[in-house]
């Protein structure tokens, strides 16, 4: 029996309509599930989010740390998707150690860095400079992707706000970024054109 001829018969089935009300109910669970696997996926990612956004308003005392090593700390736990296409280029000035909450920068040092690796799909240049400035120690993460687009530039810091497809992010990472540094009375500024995305961090010295 050809093709057609097999089509044909099971049109004229007696139980067509059933046969035909299961292929669309099997094509729709299928598709169904990956759109709950999709949203299972995006889901956790905000629950991680926000169990990190929790999390940093239950931090200890501050401590002594030097900016530079959390830096290097997240550079080590993206060595494997740096090392493919991505240089890595160390503008570190000597800088003191600073009072501050280590783990809760080295959140905001991790979304700095997966951003700029994220926007640089097909390789770039990472910069990470520190510096002294006003009694405070400047932290510029840089990366030479496509850049942030002029009209979304004032919303990236706002909670949820992501442009990446559904599952890839929760919208959270600089929003809690953005309230870390305002946690340690610092600053942190974008300025963004194609071929180069900067974000600038100010954290004082305390005395």
């Amino acid at each position: 029996m050809s093709g057609s001829q097999a089509y044909w018969s099971l049109l004229q089935h007696s139980q067509v309509n059933w046969i035909l009300d299961l292929a669309y109910n099997l094509t729709r669970l299928l598709s169904n599930n990956r759109t709950i696997l999709t949203s299972v996926e995006k889901a956790s990612k905000v629950v991680f989010a926000l169990k990190n956004y929790a999390r940093f308003d239950a931090s200890e005392e501050k401590q002594l740390a030097q900016v530079q090593d959390g830096l290097e700390t997240v550079l080590e736990i993206y060595h494997n998707q740096i090392k493919q296409n991505i240089e890595v280029v160390r503008n570190y000035q000597d800088i003191p150690e600073i009072l501050c909450y280590p783990d809760e920068l080295i959140q905001v040092w991790t979304n700095l860095i997966h951003n700029g690796i994220q926007a640089m799909k097909t390789g770039g240049t990472l910069t990470l400079t520190t510096t002294l400035e006003n009694e405070g120690i400047k932290v510029e993460v840089s990366d030479s992707g496509s850049g942030i687009p002029p009209e979304i530039k004032e919303k990236i810091f706002e909670a949820f706000f992501t442009t990446k497809s559904t599952g890839e992010g929760s919208g959270l990472g600089l929003h809690i970024s953005k309230k870390i540094i305002d946690k340690h009375q610092g600053k942190i500024n974008v300025d963004s054109q194609p071929g180069q995305t900067k974000f600038t961090i100010w954290l004082p010295v305390n005395k």
